[in-house]
């Protein structure tokens, strides 16, 4: 009987693999970094095969680590960047053009226009998000448009589309030798392409922009316990194991944080930021710039859907500061230089390097750093870098009040930023809850793990979930309400001052 589950973490700057035991523990792990490419400002790209390459890197550096074999593990679940988008040719596995990533802001033309024709609601009813260069089906029609050679494959079927879960189960499952297409109903949500309530693609939606429909994957429930197809025992894993789990980053986050019930939330502090609170079997639209999103879907079960705020910049603010100023060697500094000073010195950044996302959804945004003095140095620059996070959760946590009705409560945390005290207590200050993280902090490839493990029957149900979730740390508010209220009236006339920066010519 196999005892441990595998999961590929698909991510941002880096792919990872992490092998869990039951008890949803780390036994083994490995992570490798990828090329950010910046052709110009505001484009952002990925070479797909490189990541493919570091997937498989990686999954046989965590075997070994883990001194287990691939044959050990019951099954493998997929989590990755949603939106980021590729097309690749069917017969030999070779992309058309590099990745397109999320935080990429090449569509603007193409989203401007959709917004003249039809305003920036156009879609939103049916799949629940605002015209934006976010999503990825502007980004499989900037392919189509500026590639002829991917143009001519889409319309004769020998091209397919896909977000970076897609393309890592097509090549896991055999890629041109019959890999399975398939994305799953989380990343689907993303595309601005797939109705909310039917979870299929929407031909109407197809045509406007001339997506030929069967260049998309196949949807799927994101726990499936049909499996997509055993890898290969010439693969990475050298066995047959099932994948049969796919969640899109934050939705997994959602999932290993066990949020399986209405109003509970969960925030992921990456590279972006990402807070999705749980609402029930119903999508709920939003009127104060959220998204309406799928949460994820077992086998044989109602789709649960979440309000999500989605923030560009969070984490990657911090590899700014790293490698354009040069001001810290290690992300991991930027705390030591925030606590040698108790405040910002009025100072404050807004990191709209490519727009601002939720709630405002302007891409006309460009970042700016306000409020500075002679006084102010790169100590109070680097907490009004910490703080920019916070302040940003807190614009979502207000839109997510007024839509759902609910007001927060506690907040539970995740994701690579989590480890920064400063952080986590001014996060907790500026919203006015507790702030929680728990001793799982890789709560998105255990989100995974968990779709994977369920589909599989290596978990039993929910239940057993909930019992492997175990609290490590938790802040509670220590802030004046007038301070409160004083420090984010300040933010709020920061982000004014980003605006407008990009005109439309």
């Amino acid at each position: 009987m196999p005892q441990y589950i595998g999961a590929v973490d698909q991510g941002t700057t880096s792919s990872r693999f992490i092998i869990f035991d039951k008890a949803g523990r780390i036994v083994g792990q490995d992570q490798k970094e990828h090329q950010q490419i910046f052709p110009q400002p505001g484009w952002v790209e990925h070479d797909p095969m490189e990541i493919w390459d570091n997937t498989q890197e990686v999954i046989r550096g965590a075997l070994t680590k883990a001194g287990i074999s691939g044959k050990e593990l019951a099954a493998i679940g997929i989590t990755n960047q949603r939106e980021t988008t590729v097309v690749w040719d069917r017969n030999t596995g070779k992309p058309f053009f590099n990745a397109v990533v999320w935080q990429c802001a090449r569509t603007y033309d193409i989203c401007k226009e959709l917004i003249r024709e039809g305003g920036q609601d156009r879609f939103r009813e049916t799949t629940g998000l605002p015209v934006a260069t976010y999503f990825s089906g502007p980004k499989i029609k900037w392919i189509l448009d500026q590639v002829p050679e991917a143009r001519r494959a889409a319309e004769a079927g020998d091209a397919l589309f896909g977000t970076m879960e897609t393309w890592i189960i097509w090549w896991l499952t055999g890629g041109p030798k019959g890999g399975a297409h398939v994305t799953d109903v989380t990343n689907a949500s993303r595309t601005m392409l797939m109705d909310l309530q039917t979870l299929q693609w929407d031909d109407s939606i197809l045509k406007v922009l001339g997506i030929p429909r069967q260049g998309l994957p196949r949807i799927v429930p994101s726990s499936d316990d049909r499996s997509w197809g055993p890898t290969s025992e010439s693969g990475p894993l050298g066995a047959r194991v099932p994948v049969c789990g796919a969640v899109g980053d934050q939705q997994a986050a959602l999932v290993g944080q066990t949020c399986f019930e209405p109003g509970e939330a969960k925030n992921t502090y990456g590279t972006g930021c990402f807070l999705l609170l749980h609402t029930g079997h119903e999508p709920i639209p939003s009127r104060h710039g959220l998204i309406t999103t799928l949460a994820y879907q077992f086998s044989g079960r109602q789709p649960s859907y979440c309000l999500e705020g989605s923030i560009a910049i969070a984490g990657a603010l911090v590899q700014w500061v790293r490698d354009n100023l040069g001001m810290i060697q290690d992300a991991s500094q930027i705390e030591e230089l925030a606590t040698q000073v108790e405040d910002t010195g009025g100072v404050y950044v807004v990191p709209a390097f490519s727009g601002l996302f939720a709630p405002y959804w302007r891409p006309d945004a460009r970042g700016v750093i306000t409020g500075l003095t002679r006084y102010a140095n790169k100590h109070h620059l680097a907490r009004a870098v910490l703080e920019a996070t916070a302040y940003q959760t807190k614009d979502i946590v207000e839109a997510m009040d007024k839509d759902s009705g609910v007001t927060l409560k506690r907040l539970k945390v995740d994701g690579g930023m989590v480890q920064n005290e400063l952080l986590m207590q001014f996060q907790s200050d500026i919203l006015d809850v507790p702030v929680i993280r728990p001793q799982v902090a890789e709560t998105t490839c255990l989100g995974a793990a968990y779709a994977a493990g369920i589909a599989s029957g290596f978990w039993s149900g929910r239940e057993e979930l909930r019992n492997n979730w175990v609290e490590d740390k938790r802040w509670e508010p220590a802030m004046e309400a007038g301070h409160r209220a004083k420090l984010y009236a300040g933010w709020g006339k920061a982000v004014e001052r980003t605006l407008n920066w990009i005109d439309d010519d």
